[in-house]
């Protein structure tokens, strides 16, 4: 989508007000310009700070799951041992009922056969002790892993449980939606929520329409309640490049303002705390068609948990 071109006869007559402008008015103008070129670029180095957070968070998620592989490798393998130690218990048991019968014959015995069975005797209870010992710190720290993995596994649960119930939620808020360009989807423990511009702004505008608000206060108001999912919305463009004489530079500008617009629908509408939620452009760099220019222009709102609870269960 992008603002027609100017005929040569309207271009004509916008120099001949420009010429006819005040020379105050003029500056005024100008001054204003200068402002808005300010905040865009202002806004759009937000919006890749917002994509660095965006990436950290993926990296975070994927060194959580190699952290829980690990830990179950690990439980694996402490098993494993545990259960070659008992064994060896078994052994030093058959081994201690040996020591017992040698213990009545040195009662039998002379004082040498006696001196040398005691040795023998307390070198094999000292071999006993530290075998039982090591078993019981590994049948310790065993216990622990499995502790600690099951907690694990009980979070990630809660997680996935709440994710999908948020889904449902947001879904049940825009069915009335549905078939017009918006789309809910659970990927990479993330929702996402895509509409496309169709549905939110008129041709060439950062402006949502009044379709476009009533789902964004409907999707506002079914996530508002959930203070541990962070919010990011995304501007996306299709590849056609910006006509000169547009109010936006480019499409990076374009698709910042778009979603910057977003997230003040979603905010007036709803009470999601500032802190929770981010603007960003993605210009036409993030296709979802490549052969399909109207689902490339859309808008998406990527709902991702808290994930500190998760970090803290495998840090150490």
């Amino acid at each position: 989508m992008k603002l027609r071109s100017i005929a040569p006869a309207a271009l004509a007559f916008t120099l001949l007000f420009t010429a006819c402008v005040p020379q105050r008015k003029y500056e005024e103008l100008q001054s204003s310009m200068d402002a808005m070129r300010t905040e865009s670029e202002a806004a759009l180095a937000k919006a890749r700070d917002a994509q660095a957070t965006l990436d950290a968070q993926a990296n975070e998620m994927s060194d959580l799951k190699r952290r829980v592989k690990l830990l179950e490798q690990d439980t694996t393998t402490l098993g494993t041992s545990l259960r070659k130690m008992q064994q060896q218990y078994d052994k030093i048991n058959a081994l201690n009922d040996e020591l017992l019968d040698k213990y009545n014959k040195l009662l039998a015995g002379d004082r040498s056969e006696n001196r040398k069975l005691l040795t023998d005797l307390e070198a094999l209870r000292l071999d006993l002790q530290n075998k039982e010992d090591s078993i019981a710190r590994s049948s310790k720290r065993l216990a622990e892993r499995e502790a600690r993995l099951s907690e694990l596994q009980s979070e990630l649960d809660r997680k996935d449980a709440a994710m999908r119930d948020l889904k449902d939620r947001v879904s049940r808020a825009l069915t009335g939606f549905e078939g017009k360009g918006l789309t809910v989807e659970q990927r990479d423990g993330r929702i996402h929520v895509s509409l496309e511009n169709k549905l939110l702004f008129p041709s060439g505008s950062a402006t949502v329409d009044k379709q476009g608000r009533d789902a964004l206060v409907k999707l506002a108001k079914a996530i508002e309640s959930d203070r541990d999912i962070s919010i990011l919305v995304e501007g996306h463009t299709d590849t056609d490049m910006i006509l000169p004489g547009s109010t936006y530079k480019d499409n990076w500008e374009l698709s910042v303002e778009r979603a910057t617009s977003v997230v003040r629908i979603l905010q007036e509408g709803s009470a999601i705390e500032p802190r929770r939620i981010t603007a960003a452009g993605r210009s036409e760099f993030v296709p979802v068609d490549p052969a399909d220019k109207s689902k490339n222009r859309r808008i998406e709102v990527i709902l991702t948990p808290d994930l500190t609870a998760l970090y803290n269960l495998v840090k150490d």
